[in-house]
């Protein structure tokens, strides 16, 4: 859809004045630019502008949301669709709120307001996945899962559904849902949605690793139940994990794929991906070619990445409720008896207030010991961990600090020989170390 003059002229003004307001945050020291203040100039002067300039884009947007996994499998969707050849609009800053759109679409559109793009994928955080949908209705839409996380903002689970509920409401296309999560299958989450249906899932012999929040809850570590029959069957289906090789299958054929990408829960993140893909592209999907690229997907910034450090690897693991501590201790249960691991534990907004949901974590797979643990409540996490009988090397609030003292721990390691090192942290705490290590080793950009 080309701009009318009218708009063109309206998206001029919008832009100058966003720029402006991102050069200022700039000169305020907001880090390359930051994502509040451009964006909310653009949304309180031209509340048009989203949906005129999203508009023009010939296959439309895809939103991407969920509790656990939004960026990686984000990041996967990009890079998929990419490959296929089409022209891929993100947000890459990774600010999922409707304001980050705004300021991510101020670096991609011209003067006058064109883009030079095919598609949009955009992760969304639930609540602002809801305003989001009221401005521009997306195409198709990919829901993770619901799990508990940030209770003092979103509640009981029950209301995060019901808004993914009102996003899959406002989808046109299709929306993929996680056949697994019992609120997303649900008969009554699926029916009477306009857009059709697709899903993704666990095989038999893995489902049972994969537990709801309600089990996490219950303690329920058996079987699953039956998935319901509103529910489509899923079109991708990880089958079988063996360290970094996967089986996989599309459409009941079966593709082994050896991932870059750590952790078990990033392959069924890989599986959503593929599966949402799949629907977008329809008969155009070169699978071969899909199935190269997602072998090849490394983790997002603080995701599982993987950094050198005084000539030895450090891996951040994202931690922000039950279910996603438990996957990342599942991934690294075979590596942390060898690893030297850090935990930092903040309880800024972005992290959610209450930490309760740490009392639901099974520690007992570090008992070989945890070196430091900080952060804001470090406290609170040690006290954790001595109940599940984990030795802690050292509690060091501040983060700074507290890396030198892993830093040490992994150098003097074996008698000197050094170890490499894990840190498991919450969402603020990731990115102060990251921009700690980003002083003293090679660190990509988390921000674009």
């Amino acid at each position: 859809m080309d701009l009318s003059p009218a708009a063109s002229l309206r998206s001029r003004v919008t832009i100058a004045l966003g720029r402006a307001a991102r050069t200022a945050a700039r000169l305020r020291g907001g880090g390359s630019g930051g994502t509040a203040l451009p964006g909310l100039v653009v949304e309180r002067t031209d509340p048009g502008f989203l949906a005129r300039t999203l508009g023009q884009l010939p296959h439309g947007v895809i939103v991407v949301s969920g509790t656990n996994g939004k960026t990686t499998t984000t990041k996967m969707v990009v890079q998929l669709l990419r490959d296929q050849g089409l022209r891929v609009l993100t947000n890459r800053s990774g600010s999922n709120f409707v304001r980050g759109v705004l300021a991510s679409l101020l670096t991609e559109v011209d003067a006058g307001g064109r883009l030079d793009a095919d598609i949009a994928v955009l992760e969304l955080d639930e609540a602002h996945a809801v305003r989001f949908v009221e401005l521009v209705r997306p195409r198709a839409a990919l829901l993770l899962n619901v799990m508990r996380d940030q209770l003092d903002r979103f509640g009981e689970i029950d209301y995060t559904a019901s808004l993914l509920r009102q996003v899959a409401a406002a989808t046109t296309g299709v929306v993929v849902v996680n056949a697994d999560d019992p609120r997303l299958a649900a008969d009554h989450f699926l029916t009477g949605l306009t857009a059709r249906s697709a899903s993704f899932g666990a095989g038999e012999e893995l489902r049972s690793l994969f537990l709801s929040d309600d089990d996490l809850r219950t303690g329920h570590t058996g079987s699953r139940a039956p998935r319901p029959e509103s529910c489509p069957a899923p079109r991708v289906l990880l089958e079988s994990i063996e360290d970094q090789r996967a089986v996989v299958t599309v459409d009941g054929q079966a593709h082994t794929i050896d991932f870059a990408i750590p952790g078990i829960h990033n392959m069924l993140n890989a599986c959503a991906a593929l599966g949402l893909c799949l629907e977008v592209l329809g008969d155009r999907a070169d699978l071969p070619r899909l199935l190269t690229t997602l072998s090849a997907v490394e983790a997002a910034f603080g995701r599982g990445e993987v950094l050198e450090l005084d000539g030895r690897r450090i891996q951040l693991a994202l931690v922000k409720n039950p279910a996603g501590f438990r996957m990342s201790l599942l991934s690294a249960a075979t590596a942390t008896a060898d690893e030297v691991v850090m935990i930092a534990i903040n309880d800024e907004y972005a992290d959610g207030r209450d930490m309760s949901w740490l009392w639901d974590v099974d520690f007992t797979g570090l008992r070989d010991g945890v070196a430091v643990v900080t952060g804001v409540r470090a406290w609170d996490m040690a006290l954790r961990l001595r109940y599940e009988e984990v030795p802690v090397g050292a509690v060091e609030p501040d983060l700074d600090a507290a890396l030198e003292l892993l830093r040490a721990a992994a150098a003097a390691a074996d008698d000197g020989r050094g170890r490499p090192m894990r840190v498991f942290t919450t969402y603020t705490a990731m990115l102060a170390l990251r921009a700690r290590l980003g002083q003293i080793t090679d660190v990509e950009e988390a921000m674009a």
